[in-house]
């Protein structure tokens, strides 16, 4: 059955409620919903219009979140509830989207959720994590100011997970979704750049990319990074 999209708005009116509570601009949207906000920094670019129900929020750690601001509370209004799991973290729940907020893992076995105090959530952490938020953007949009990894590790950790996955339906949208961003990125100068963010992965990372582009036959790719 083919997952339905999230309604845009709904996102904007999350996007709004956590920039008025003063606590956007310190998190990092990661996950598919970049796509739909690298239009913007692409000024209209023809990316695809995807839109999952997961809407996912980096926290950069340590947290640099000031006072305390409770995320549940100023979107329960919007029919958002807390989604408990078996690893104690937490999302946040609506009948047509869910929030999740994530840190990077601080070391093999370090799985254990993250309390965010400042937030009133646990974050889940995940590896890979770190590439995201080593290099960010800031894109406006609808008059919002929205922090988002700059779309070359964006694509690379799209790559680089795409060979963890056991679900290949999964797998082939992270290849998809990194190569159409790539290609978008070289159309616009930047293949050089792409190269270079490469080429300071450590090498385990540079094959995963690699082997994602390898997978998702994109030679003209290959062709242009392999070229170390």
């Amino acid at each position: 059955m083919k997952e339905k999209d999230a309604p845009v708005e709904l996102v904007y009116q999350v996007l709004r409620r956590l920039d008025r509570a003063g606590v956007l601009q310190n998190l990092v949207l990661v996950g598919s919903w970049c796509i739909h906000f690298y239009k913007d920094y692409f000024d209209g670019a023809s990316l695809s219009a995807i839109r999952t129900r997961d809407m996912d929020f980096l926290i950069p750690t340590p947290p640099k979140i000031k006072g305390e601001t409770h995320v549940l509370e100023i979107l329960k209004d919007l029919d958002f509830i807390s989604d408990f799991h078996g690893d104690g973290s937490v999302s946040l729940s609506h009948p047509e989207l869910i929030i999740d907020f994530l840190v990077a893992e601080r070391g093999r076995g370090a799985d254990k959720p993250y309390l965010v105090k400042a937030l009133g959530v646990k974050a889940q952490p995940l590896r890979y994590m770190s590439l995201l938020s080593d290099d960010t953007i800031k894109v406006r949009s609808r008059g919002l100011e929205l922090i988002l990894p700059h779309p070359i590790n964006y694509a690379f950790q799209k790559l680089i997970i795409s060979g963890r996955r056991a679900d290949e339906e999964k797998a082939g949208k992270d290849r998809f979704q990194a190569v159409e961003v790539l290609r978008e990125v070289v159309s616009r100068g930047e293949g050089e750049k792409a190269k270079s963010k490469l080429r300071k992965l450590p090498v385990g990372w540079r094959k995963a990319v690699l082997a994602g582009l390898r997978a998702a036959r994109a030679e003209d790719l290959i062709e242009l990074l392999a070229k170390l």
